[in-house]
C-alpha cells in the first residue's frame, strides 16, 4: 500500500513557493508522493461588467494550471516528481477536502490576497482549524535571508 500523499497548496505567492520547496524535501525524506494543488474559481460579476466579462472556467483554470506549473518549475525544476491537481472552489475548502486522504498539508502563511500585518492568512487559518491531518504552515518572511 502506497503512503498517503503530502499536499501543498500553490497560489504563486512567495510563501506558497517556499512551502512547495519545504514539502518537496519532506516528501523525499519520508518517501511520500507529493501533490501540488491549486484552487480556482470564477468571480461573480454583476451589472454591466457581467456583459463584458469574457472569462470562462476553462480560461481561469488554464491560468491557474500555468501559474502552478511555473511555480513548480521555478521552485523544483522542470523534472520534479509531483502530481499537479487543479480543483474548482475556494482554496480553504479544497485544501480541507484534500486533507481527508493526506498525511500532511503544507501551506504558506499568507497568500496572494493577504492583508498587510496579518500573522496568518484566512486560507491557512481555516486549513489549520479544519484539516483532517497535520498541517505545516510555512512562516511568512518579510525580507529574503542573505
Amino acid at each position: 500500500m502506497a503512503s498517503k500523499p503530502i499536499i501543498v497548496g500553490i497560489d504563486g505567492s512567495a510563501d506558497s513557493v517556499r512551502a512547495l520547496k519545504w514539502a518537496a524535501e519532506h516528501a523525499r525524506l519520508v518517501d511520500a508522493p507529493l501533490v501540488g494543488l491549486v484552487a480556482w474559481d470564477l468571480e461573480p460579476v454583476y451589472g454591466y461588467m457581467a456583459m463584458t466579462n469574457w472569462e470562462t472556467s476553462e480560461s481561469v483554470e488554464r491560468e491557474a494550471r500555468t501559474m502552478m506549473a511555473d511555480a513548480i518549475g521555478d521552485a523544483l525544476g522542470k523534472d520534479a516528481q509531483i502530481e499537479e491537481r487543479s480543483v474548482r472552489g475556494h482554496a480553504a475548502k479544497v485544501l480541507v477536502e484534500a486533507s481527508e486522504d493526506a498525511q500532511l498539508v503544507v501551506v504558506g502563511s499568507r497568500g496572494r490576497g493577504g492583508f498587510m500585518g496579518m500573522l496568518l492568512g484566512s486560507v491557512s487559518q481555516h486549513v489549520v482549524t479544519h484539516a483532517r491531518c497535520p498541517v505545516m504552515v510555512m512562516p511568512h518572511e518579510d525580507q529574503p535571508k542573505k
